[in-house]
């Protein structure tokens, strides 16, 4: 894997690590909603990676070899399946007919952490970026 290969991997990992802190982002601002019914109340997303691995599986099939480095791609954003949170509150404005209103399957601290886990991930990308180039430089000056 070339140094320049480097800055695509490193730069995939920092635009998966900011999808994953919008999801996280949007999944806490929305952890208060209520709702009167099940359908319309906010679910927990979760984005799903995946490795971009195809393209140098084909290669090294071939008995070549790729020269790419695996990069990160968002395979997609996915609702959380765990049951929602009913609550029996006839009072609320927002009560249905029986007098429940649904809130968001949301854990706050599991999304704190979530948001701690990208948020370090992204510097770690950076920090790689930023060593790639720092290498990149010494070997021009050797050059000289």
């Amino acid at each position: 894997m070339g140094l320049f290969n480097i800055f695509n991997v490193s730069g995939s990992g920092m635009s998966a690590q900011s999808v994953r802190l919008n999801t996280t982002a949007s999944n806490i601002a929305n952890a208060d909603s209520v709702s009167s019914s099940i359908d319309k109340t906010y679910r927990a997303r979760h984005p799903v990676f995946e490795a971009e691995l195809a393209k140098a599986n084909d290669m090294q099939a071939g008995g070549g070899h790729s020269g790419q480095g695996q990069s990160v791609k968002v395979a997609g954003i996915v609702e959380s399946d765990k049951p929602l949170i009913k609550e029996f509150s006839p009072d609320h404005p927002m009560a249905d007919s029986d007098g429940y209103i649904y809130k968001p399957n949301v854990n706050v601290m599991e999304e704190m952490a979530d948001m701690i886990s990208a948020s370090r991930a992204y510097q770690m990308n950076v920090q790689v970026a930023d060593a790639t180039k720092s290498m990149l430089q010494q070997t021009l000056r050797m050059g000289k």
